[in-house]
């Protein structure tokens, strides 16, 4: 296969298993501290406007927030912006003189990680009304544009670590020829500026929850192209025109260069790897400016850390692949010393990884309770299982490039030195050493290829030839890339996944402003006793819903939706999983409807209700419903 084709084979590859290991829903990466009015609250008044804030900062839309009437009728008196200057807080103005009823607010945001969240809840006014606003339960991305752009993104991190992974082994490692990883270069390159397009395509309607027929909706490209994450996606595409610039130069630079006995490519000029660097750091940059490192605390040494981390994989990972590339094309035997440079370019990009994995795993965990308790730290602990599988393989790819590399060594010592005492004597410098000194290096190799030569004495036989070494490394370093592939797919996993620190922090908020803005608890329950005009509903208010002393209001609606009037209603409350209940509400008769004022939940959980209402002497019904008490 030559290796262009084998290029676009491993891309596929690597794309593939994405696919597999991304697949799923993306978490959500903010969420809801407070609204204003709360969530099941019951004003007395109309407010002037809805206000929520999140845990972290959030883009938003025109009409990210959407408040719908009981009768589903859109009530904002105008657009949604960023309250107070506040990027973590947002708000919408409503019409003046609403009506008594229960009102929907549904909303939909992107998290400052790029990935949009939405959901919704409800406030009355006056008191709850029988009807509500109908909000469908979708989810906040849609499927099929969240696939395609999922795929994109993955495809994205194969290419770059085949372009940077790639060209950093051509400039550092110098094999003889690096005309086998042209093909993997030029691939990394195509596939990262198609996938890179595609995103800035998709970015709108994975943003908006729309399907892909709005790939091309001039809006949404506009709201791309105006976004930090597609501010990022244009820098990215600026940075591949210079970096195709820069490869072509190179290309045709080290395309006739080759020094020394085993024609290895010239050691390339600073500013060559200055050029090289900046490009490859700025392209790591497009990914930290746009996900979890953007986010959170500590940013600037979070992005730092991100880009450090990124590029150290692209160089171990794709370095592996131009490794093994390499290796398979026996028409370009790649020297040990090539090789050996390749394992300590590969010893310090795991140091990196292991230093800034360290830090953002702290980051995205904050205490040990989140390495088991949140899908960010169980992916974690997966990642770190597959990380010390690669090191073992890596550790074999080292023990066989140090035997080649003890095996070819001793062969080029003659070689150095009769070279070494010809220039320090000034003897036959004219053609007759330049031929003398080829034909040792013709020498060398032949001696290194056959392995006819000084054996080692306590080796065995299928081991002791460079060629059966080189076929050992190439097993190894084969071991290395897949293992590494699923690495890598962990890693991209945990990018759409969030941070243990961030649910544990979300989880806590939504319980305190849960329980700082809950007033009361609204439950509207329908009962038929099996007799004519005896069906009916009951609307049950338990206020404030916390655990102690507690309100309760028990109305019954009748069926022509009017208020009536029953004998009795029984109400009871049991918390069946601390063996607690059922404690009797003691509701009584106070005109119209029934209630008390003393009821007391001793402590938080989520409550069984049971009521019981009798509409005659001999006719009555029972049904139960669960109802959540704070603390």
């Amino acid at each position: 296969m030559s290796a262009p084709r084998r290029a676009v084979a491993l891309v596929a590859l690597l794309g593939t298993l994405f696919l597999l290991g991304g697949a799923g829903s993306v978490s959500a990466h903010s969420a809801v501290r407070e609204t204003t009015p709360g969530e099941g609250t019951v004003l007395k008044s109309a407010p002037k406007q809805v206000t929520m804030t999140f845990t972290e900062s959030v883009g938003i839309t025109d009409d990210s927030l959407r408040v719908l009437s009981p009768e589903n009728r859109r009530v904002n008196a105008g657009d949604t912006e960023h309250a107070s200057g506040r990027s973590d807080s947002v708000r919408v103005p409503l019409d003046d003189g609403l009506a008594d009823g229960t009102y929907t607010v549904a909303w939909r945001v992107v998290s400052a990680d790029s990935h949009p969240i939405s959901g919704a809840f409800t406030f009355s006014i006056g008191k709850p009304s029988e009807t509500t606003a109908s909000v469908s339960a979708e989810p906040a991305v849609n499927p099929a544009s969240g696939a395609l752009y999922d795929i994109a993104r993955y495809g994205a991190y194969a290419a770059v670590a085949l372009l940077i992974g790639a060209a950093t082994f051509v400039l550092v490692c110098r094999p003889a020829s690096a005309e086998p990883l042209r093909g993997l270069v030029r691939a990394g390159w195509w596939v990262l500026v198609a996938t890179t397009a595609a995103l800035l395509l998709f970015r709108g309607p994975y943003e908006r929850g729309t399907g892909p027929s709005t790939l091309l909706d001039p809006e949404l490209i506009e709201n791309t192209l105006t976004s930090r994450p597609g501010w990022a996606l244009l820098a990215r595409l600026a940075l591949l025109a210079g970096a195709a610039v820069f490869l072509v130069r190179l290309g045709r630079g080290a395309a006739a260069e080759t020094e020394g006995p085993e024609k290895e490519q010239v050691r390339p000029k600073p500013v060559v790897l200055a050029v090289g660097g900046v490009l490859a750091v700025g392209l790591a940059g497009t990914w930290a400016a746009a996900e979890h490192a953007s986010a959170g605390i500590q940013v600037p040494l979070a992005m730092t850390s991100s880009m450090l981390h990124l590029l150290a994989m692209a160089v171990w990972l794709g370095g592996l692949a131009a490794l093994l590339t390499t290796l398979h094309r026996s028409e370009a035997l790649l020297s040990a010393a090539s090789v050996a440079r390749f394992s300590r370019l590969a010893f310090a990009s795991v140091a990196v990884l292991v230093l800034t994995g360290v830090y953002q795993s702290w980051r995205g965990l904050g205490s040990w309770d989140a390495v088991f308790d949140t899908s960010y730290g169980r992916i974690l602990v997966v990642k770190v299982c597959a990380v010390v599988l690669l090191l073992a393989a890596a550790g074999f790819s080292r023990r066989w490039t140090s035997r080649l590399t003890d095996a070819e060594e001793p062969l080029r010592v003659p070689v150095l030195e009769t070279v070494g005492v010809r220039a320090g004597g000034g003897a036959d410098s004219g053609p007759g050493a330049s031929s003398s000194s080829g034909d040792a290096g013709e020498s060398t190799s032949a001696a290194a290829g056959d392995g006819s030569e000084e054996k080692p004495e306590n080796e065995s036989e299928p081991t002791s030839s460079p060629g059966a070494r080189r076929g050992a490394l190439r097993r190894s370093v084969l071991a290395e890339v897949v293992v590494g592939v699923v690495v890598l797919v962990i890693t991209t996993v945990l990018t759409g996944t969030q941070p243990g620190r961030a649910e544990i922090e979300t989880a806590a908020a939504e319980e305190t402003a849960a329980a700082g803005q809950r007033t009361a608890s609204t439950t509207l329950i329908p009962f038929d006793v099996g007799t004519p005009g005896g069906q009916g509903k009951v609307q049950i208010v338990l206020e404030p819903g916390r655990v102690g002393e507690n309100t309760v209001e028990a109305v019954v609606i009748g069926p022509d939706g009017g208020i009536a009037t029953v004998p009795e209603i029984r109400l009871s409350f049991t918390l069946a999983s601390q063996k607690i209940g059922p404690i009797d509400a003691g509701l009584t008769n106070k005109g119209g409807y029934w209630g008390t004022s003393s009821l007391n939940l001793p402590i938080p959980g989520t409550w069984t209700m049971k009521v019981t209402i009798r509409t005659s002497d001999i006719d009555q019904v029972s049904e139960s419903r669960r109802v959540k008490i704070l603390r």
